[in-house]
């Protein structure tokens, strides 16, 4: 009988030791991310299912361009084994210092441990100088590429590679995911061009210049902006004149992100009598938005509404 009991305390003991060990091997399995916005924090999560562990820097309601390297952000970054950013400057204000003061070599820049999405799709809105008296514009053209969801299927297909090759052992996780994300945002692509068709050619305002890319995904003409430059608030002495400019060269509506403030489109669209329209952006823009594609069927489906009422105006 004593050495029975023996024999069964070995053997609990050898059980609870393979659970400890199963359940170590699984947290270290486990590739953190550091995204630097949320749509590539929702891409990352789709790609990489349960074998990574997705940190999101920034929430939707936030301007991109300005937040402050906050010590929980450092942190995170201290730990991560990827840095997923927009990059074409977007996060030029924060992430550079980030990196470097969480001492982390594996996710600096040149690093397979950083990725940039916007290396992996062409830049539109590429100025030929730049200088301070512009605004807030981008050396390197206008960084925000998740608002055509065309992009994401090059930056999916590279996302992936870099994921397989930091997690080799996993390559084939991540090769069946991303076959499936391709195979449903393909067919989704033929279903929002069917579906946004009415749009193209619609003459639109932008509060600020953030969609070039959605409006050459939809076709939308963009006439001009409410900033007088990118980044810096518009007067009502300036206001004024773009209502001039409505009464001559009218647009159908005025589009605003979720992130800004809408004073300026509210006041142009209560002296022109043509409709607001707040678009999403990113993952979380809206209550109806939790994931990419919902971001992208909620994006057409209020410019949609935004011309039935701009007929009805």
């Amino acid at each position: 009988m004593k050495i029975m009991n023996q024999v069964t305390q070995i053997l609990r003991n050898l059980l609870i030791s393979s659970v400890i060990l199963f359940t170590s091997l699984n947290v270290q399995a486990e590739l953190n991310i550091f995204a630097t916005v949320p749509e590539w924090g929702a891409l990352a999560q789709q790609l990489g299912g349960d074998q990574v562990k997705v940190f999101v820097a920034t929430v939707a309601q936030q301007d991109p361009h300005h937040i402050q390297a906050r010590p929980s952000l450092i942190a995170r970054a201290r730990s991560a084994k990827l840095v997923i950013a927009t990059g074409a400057e977007l996060e030029i204000g924060w992430l550079p210092i980030v990196l470097r003061d969480a001492g982390n070599p594996a996710i600096q820049s040149g690093q397979p441990g950083y990725f940039e999405a916007a290396q992996y799709v062409t830049l539109l809105d590429i100025p030929r100088s730049v200088d301070r008296s512009m605004g807030d514009v981008h050396a390197e053209g206008n960084p925000h590429i998740q608002t055509d969801p065309r992009n994401l299927l090059p930056i999916a297909k590279a996302l992936s590679a870099r994921l397989a090759e930091l997690d080799p052992s996993q390559a084939q996780h991540y090769q069946g995911l991303l076959n499936q994300f391709v195979s449903d945002w393909e067919a989704r692509l033929t279903q929002w061009s069917i579906l946004a068709k009415p749009l193209q050619g619609a003459r639109v305002w932008a509060q600020h210049d953030g969609f070039p890319y959605m409006n050459a995904w939809l076709g939308l003409k963009q006439i001009g902006t409410l900033e007088p430059r990118p980044g810096v608030e518009p007067s009502i002495a300036y206001l004024t004149e773009v209502l001039q400019r409505q009464k001559t060269d009218p647009g159908r509506m005025i589009i605003v992100a979720s992130y800004l403030s809408d004073s300026p489109a509210k006041w142009l669209s209560e002296k022109a009598g043509i409709p607001v329209v707040t678009l999403p952006f990113t993952v979380g823009g809206n209550a109806k938005v939790n994931t990419l594609a919902n971001l992208y069927d909620e994006t057409i489906n209020l410019l949609l509404k935004a011309m039935q009422q701009g007929n009805g105006s």
